[in-house]
């Protein structure tokens, strides 16, 4: 077929999956790259799940995946090679760059804030937090071991830990990929939706000692919530987004085995005991532990530096202004 009659045939079918292919391969025989690299994407695009593909079709589309991972990895080393030469290091230029690079590298995907209850306009699409910011989490991972203490002692009694995610018979089951009534994923509450836990509080006073200087998010019926998170192992958390972008989460680690890693948004991160860190968790987030020991971390919530004083009290007021309409019947909340 020559490229007349490819023409044809994609002006009548611009999804024709052998005709994007054809027309690739004579962009790339003509030494057009960058053109080519765009079909032979365009064609695996078209082609949908190798399930739904005919089968005489799967080795044409496999080439087609090979050229095109080709062509970008050369283009990488190309545009790399170029900031590199113009004084571009990934280990100590801007990360906020170097994040921006992979996404146009095609490297990493765009992940938003996505909140499924409240969303306050105009904050930063910032998925991990820089320390600089959160002065008081120095003084917090100083008290890593004694807090650690005392997890132990509550870990002591299993029972104490409940399913992080659990039904309400009053609202529509909230599953989870699984999660739903899961001990895999569970949780020991010192405060639990703006209210402490006097039992479990009482248990654990160093912890509790240990946020007083912490800007925790406090919003009646809702937040804070402090706990500890406990994940089986080999558990998944599957892909999420949190309620409300005016916070941000905190995690300490406190039991950390190897291989249990953290993706916020395109980041991964591993745990590492008493490296605290705050991320925005209305970004896509999920966890693993792929390990055969149980993980746990400190988990609460904190007041986005970026919301001024009046801001965060207009919010408190927005929340209670919606449960005095309910009647003040509990909202249907979680961390």
């Amino acid at each position: 077929m020559n490229i007349n009659e490819i023409e044809k045939v994609l002006a009548a079918e611009p999804r024709n999956v052998r005709a994007l292919i054809l027309k690739a391969d004579y962009l790339a025989n003509a030494g057009d790259a960058r053109s080519a690299s765009s079909y032979y994407l365009a064609a695996l695009k078209a082609a949908g799940p190798p399930q739904q593909v005919a089968r005489d079709l799967l080795p044409e589309l496999q080439r087609a995946r090979s050229m095109y991972e080709r062509y970008a990895s050369e283009y990488q080393d190309y545009i790399v090679g170029q900031l590199t030469a113009r004084g571009f290091d990934p280990a100590t230029s801007s990360q906020r760059f170097a994040q921006a690079l992979d996404i146009v590298l095609g490297k990493k995907r765009i992940y938003l804030q996505q909140p499924r209850y409240f969303y306050f306009p105009g904050l930063p699409q910032i998925q991990f937090y820089e320390r600089e910011q959160f002065p008081w989490l120095a003084a917090l991972e100083r008290e890593t071991d004694a807090i650690a203490a005392e997890l132990q002692a509550v870990m002591q009694q299993p029972a104490a830990f409940a399913p992080y995610v659990q039904g309400d018979r009053k609202r529509p089951p909230n599953e989870q990929a699984g999660m739903l009534n899961n001990p895999a994923w569970s949780a020991f509450y010192l405060w639990k939706n703006g209210e402490v836990v006097p039992e479990n509080a009482a248990r654990c006073p160093r912890t509790m000692q240990a946020l007083q200087d912490a800007p925790l998010a406090r919003v009646p019926n809702r937040s804070p919530s402090i706990l500890f998170s406990l994940l089986q192992p080999g558990a998944h958390i599957p892909p999420h987004n949190g309620l409300v972008n005016t916070r941000l989460i905190c995690h300490l680690p406190l039991l950390v085995p190897d291989q249990c890693t953290f993706r916020v948004g395109n980041e991964l991160r591993d745990w590492h005991k008493g490296k605290a860190w705050l991320f925005d968790d209305t970004i896509e987030h999920e966890a693993w532990n792929r390990s055969a020991q149980t993980r746990v971390i400190l988990l609460f919530d904190v007041w986005r530096p970026e919301l001024s004083p009046e801001e965060r009290a207009l919010v408190v007021s927005l929340f209670e202004a919606i449960d005095a309409h309910s009647g003040g019947r509990k909202p249907d909340w979680e961390i």
